[in-house]
């Protein structure tokens, strides 16, 4: 049963994330993307540590050390490249971009290093998927693709399908909750430098509140929290794929809340990530796939 919803815990948490690029373009003029990056790590890290303090469950003693230190620095890495290319290049495309990038790029590392390959049904909802990335991203009225703001955006899916890869082998060895906490609590640590370099003195008004605790609790702590849990059930490239409903949200949220242009090929590439996805959903409610142990 646990693997059934595995899925759908994933999939809740790419639409929380989904949210995150419009919560910035509703952050106060003055926040800049880097600040907003790390404020969140800060304030996630800060909140799931608290948590695990407040159940008793931190335990580090199955803790992967190496492989814990490479996750935190790859979201560290993260969230400065995602925030600054959706500042550069606009929510819908800088979400599109990142995220829609991963999947490929996840499944690239485990052929290439862990030598897994990827089942043939992972490859049609990728290929659908990033299909409807690709017509989403053709969505360029009032939004402009800018090549730096790409780079940023390619660099930020990179950071996050190693972070995944990584994140998997750490959940299998501790509990979810006590390992993302340590995990964004590390990275919060890595960027703390950073709140001394920027101005931060917008999280103290009330649009900066609004928006901090959104993205460090909702987006970042439960979000990430849901993510890992459903990553004890499902591969990393499969998570990556499914994670792909972030640039769908991120792009409706663009259009219906900022007023954000989409042709009718990115409406088409819509409905094509969703198929992809759809395809992943559906498959794990199929009890003969999910006894084969191949995800």
């Amino acid at each position: 049963m646990k693997q059934q919803f595995a899925p759908l815990l994933i999939l809740l948490a790419a639409i929380l994330w989904g949210t995150t690029g419009t919560m910035q373009a509703l952050a106060p003029d003055s926040a800049h993307p880097v600040a907003i990056g790390t404020a969140r790590l800060f304030i996630g890290g800060l909140f799931l540590l608290i948590i695990v303090l407040l159940t008793g469950k931190l335990n580090l003693k199955n803790l992967p050390l190496k492989t814990t230190l490479i996750a935190s620095l790859c979201m560290a890495l993260y969230q400065p490249l995602f925030f600054s290319a959706v500042a550069i290049t606009g929510v819908a495309i800088g979400t599109v971009v990142a995220i829609g990038s991963a999947p490929m790029l996840t499944g690239i590392i485990e052929m290439l290093f862990l030598k897994k390959k990827p089942a043939a049904i992972w490859w049609l909802s990728t290929v659908l998927s990033v299909t409807g990335v690709i017509l989403l991203f053709s969505s360029q009225g009032s939004v402009q693709a800018d090549p730096l703001g790409i780079i940023l955006a390619l660099g930020a899916g990179l950071a996050f399908g190693c972070y995944t890869i990584v994140n998997k082998d750490i959940v299998i060895k501790m509990s979810p909750l006590p390992a993302v906490a340590v995990v964004f609590t590390l990275s919060g640590l890595l960027l703390s430098p950073l709140l001394f370099i920027f101005d931060m003195s917008w999280v103290f008004s009330q649009e900066g509140i609004i928006v901090s605790l959104h993205l460090g609790v909702v987006a970042t702590g439960i979000a990430y929290y849901l993510f890992s849990i459903g990553l004890f059930n499902v591969s990393s490239s499969t998570a990556v794929t499914l994670s792909l409903a972030e640039p769908l949200t991120a792009t409706l949220l663009g259009v219906f809340l900022l007023g954000e242009y989409m042709s009718s090929l990115s409406w088409l590439g819509l409905v094509l990530v969703l198929l992809g996805i759809g395809v992943l959903i559906l498959r794990s409610i199929r009890p003969r796939n999910l006894q084969t142990g191949k995800n």
